[in-house]
């Protein structure tokens, strides 16, 4: 089965829950079993949560003082780094806020020296110069996350007032240019989404060319102008999301770090993990953060941290091949 068009993406965000789980999600995952079966494991490190901008939804937003603020320097993001080879991760994704006083020739310093041992480097460090992404392509980044979170203009530009859809597009079209991997995509049934705009936010993926969908279900967070707006986005929108575009791109990568029905859970709920990988799914998270840090890495509320071990166990559960 393939999804091409943006009808064959509405007849199934619109068709009926039991349906959906008994005949669209089994292809979805017979669609992955075919394009490797992996289930992919990469280490994560959220190396500064200070952030700029004030988007509506996320929990790290330069207003929210309800959280501690912290950078890691260069030398001990390093030393995650050479920690997290030698438990023999091969991929790792740095992090941030949109921190305007992180120096970016650390940034520069830490990515080249995973580089160095071996890793697939992505990297989430919001919108740069466009001489700094080609710096970052000059030592080797194969990646950069870059999230539309929307593709509803008006919507985008409602939501995140420190920048809007027209720069955040030229941003990523220059990340296309420069060859790297785009992670990219949108949050799922944020309060006032409508299933047209869902559409379109997928067929944005696919004519972006992304390589890995940071998707994830809209997650009301503490102290968020948008959090009074509405509750959690739907689970079935989510597994429905993640199976269009399994079929519709079957070689991506498609984050399996979810939540479940049960929010206090956050993002360490296994069974949801499974859920996820069933419908499509297949990367987990290791998070490099301290103990101490990991709660105030906080786009969203109880981002719990996995384990090595948890990651493996989920493999196991869900019948996929473990890999770095």
């Amino acid at each position: 089965m393939k999804v091409e068009t943006r009808a064959e993406v509405l007849e199934i965000l619109r068709m009926e829950d039991d349906r959906f789980f008994g005949d669209i999600m089994p292809r979805a995952a017979a669609a992955y079993a075919e394009n490797g079966g992996k289930l992919l494991a990469s280490a994560m490190l959220g190396y500064s949560n200070v952030c700029k901008n004030l988007c509506l939804y996320c929990g790290m937003r330069a207003a929210n003082t309800a959280i501690e603020r912290y950078r890691i320097g260069a030398a001990d993001v390093k030393a995650s780094v050479k920690a997290a080879a030698d438990l023999g991760f091969r991929r790792i994704f740095f992090v941030s806020g949109e921190d305007p006083k992180y120096s970016f020739a650390d940034v520069s310093d830490f990515c080249a020296y995973a580089k160095s041992l071996g890793f697939r480097v992505s990297l989430g460090p919001g919108e740069l110069e466009s001489g700094q992404f080609a710096e970052l392509k000059a030592i080797g980044v194969d990646e950069i996350v870059l999230k539309f979170e929307m593709s509803d203009r008006d919507t985008f530009n409602r939501l995140n007032p420190s920048t809007d859809f027209d720069k955040r597009l030229r941003c990523i079209k220059r990340i296309k240019e420069l060859g790297f991997g785009l992670a990219s995509g949108n949050i799922i049934d944020f309060p006032g989404q409508t299933l047209d705009q869902m559409a379109d936010d997928i067929m944005l993926m696919k004519e972006l060319e992304i390589s890995w969908a940071p998707v994830i279900p809209y997650m009301p967070v503490k102290n968020t102008p948008l959090a009074p707006e509405g509750g959690f986005g739907r689970l079935s929108l989510l597994y429905k999301e993640i199976s269009i575009l399994r079929l519709m791109m079957p070689g991506i990568t498609i984050t399996a770090q979810q939540p479940g029905k049960d929010p206090a859970k956050g993002l360490n709920d296994i069974d949801a993990h499974i859920a996820a990988i069933k419908a499509g799914a297949n990367i987990l998270f290791c998070d490099l953060l301290p103990d101490a840090l990991v709660k105030d890495f906080h786009v969203v509320d109880n981002r719990s941290a996995l384990g090595l071990e948890q990651i493996k166990n989920a493999a196991e559960k869900s019948g996929l091949t473990f890999s770095f």
